[in-house]
């Protein structure tokens, strides 16, 4: 299995303005039953591009999980509780697949 990096900047606003550890990061990559999706917004297209899924926590909580995938890890952007919708989005893309 790949390795995570987070950035101690990343790992700063996830503590302190989205309240998630990155334990709870790891366990909504490793809890995820659907596919990563590209986040196609003119405004976050990155090289490598940036993927996002969400999945929940072992104790349940919903997480949105951005990042980008590298050959040997994955480089977290960002997780939080969605509150835009896009877990439904997410839900709802999951369900059209074969």
């Amino acid at each position: 299995m790949k390795g995570f990096k987070i950035s101690q900047g990343v790992l700063e606003k996830l503590r302190t303005k989205h309240q998630v550890t990155r334990e709870e990061v790891l366990q909504a990559f490793l809890n995820r039953t659907g596919p990563s999706l590209g986040d196609s917004r003119a405004d976050h297209q990155t090289d490598p591009p940036t993927m996002w899924f969400c999945a929940e926590t072992d104790r349940g909580r919903i997480l949105k999980v951005v990042y980008t995938e590298h050959p040997d890890y994955f480089q977290i952007k960002s997780a939080y509780q969605p509150t835009d919708g896009s877990d439904a989005l997410y839900e709802r893309i999951c369900a059209r697949l074969p």
